[in-house]
């Protein structure tokens, strides 16, 4: 299937350990002053803030070099003041993009020029091939146990893509693994790699 490219634009970034996928929930604890002020913008401008997996724990993450090229807008949905003082914020995953550059703010915040990836597979639902079924009736039988984490967020079972992207999210997965089925484009083809897995972790 065919990624259409869109527009571009200039999104903070936040390098994590965690791969985001559009739709999925994110729970962060807020405590560094340059993400505080992150937060506290996106909310009163109401714009998107951009998640970046880290690669690679040993190198500089701070100097921006060490995230993975594609992650996921996140949209900031609900907030609170932590029992500990922190901020604690919801998001959700938004559009995926690509980083054309980036570059370390004078806060220590790292900010990117991205291009937008039109989510082609979220755009026009893709139905389950019965070959990967098993992957559906999982996260079905999962979801109940899960509902607490994805409040809010309303299950579309027979969606490929969002079947794929949920699995994704929950499967014990490396990382790089993870980042690997972010980037796929086509939905089925995220599926074929997931089924072989689940079969494993099903069976």
């Amino acid at each position: 299937m065919a990624t259409r490219v869109t527009e571009t634009a200039e999104l903070p970034l936040f390098p994590l350990n965690v791969v985001l996928f559009p739709g999925g929930p994110l729970p962060l604890r807020i405590f560094e002053t340059r993400y505080v002020d992150m937060v506290k913008k996106c909310m009163r401008d109401g714009t998107p803030f951009g998640v970046v997996c880290i690669t690679d724990a040993a190198t500089d993450v701070e100097a921006g070099s060490a995230f993975a090229d594609i992650g996921t807008s996140a949209r900031i949905v609900d907030f609170d003041r932590l029992p500990d003082g922190l901020l604690g914020i919801a998001c959700r995953g938004e559009r995926r993009f690509r980083v054309l550059s980036h570059l370390r703010a004078a806060d220590g915040l790292n900010v990117g020029w991205v291009q937008w990836i039109d989510p082609v597979e979220e755009i026009a639902s893709t139905t389950i091939p019965e070959a990967h079924s098993h992957l559906r009736d999982l996260l079905r039988r999962v979801w109940p146990e899960l509902e607490e984490a994805y409040a809010g967020i309303e299950p579309r079972f027979d969606d490929a893509a969002w079947v794929g992207a949920r699995l994704s999210e929950i499967l014990p997965l490396p990382p790089i693994d993870k980042q690997f089925l972010l980037e796929l484009t086509d939905p089925l083809l995220r599926l074929a790699r997931l089924s072989p897995m689940v079969k494993r972790t099903d069976a």
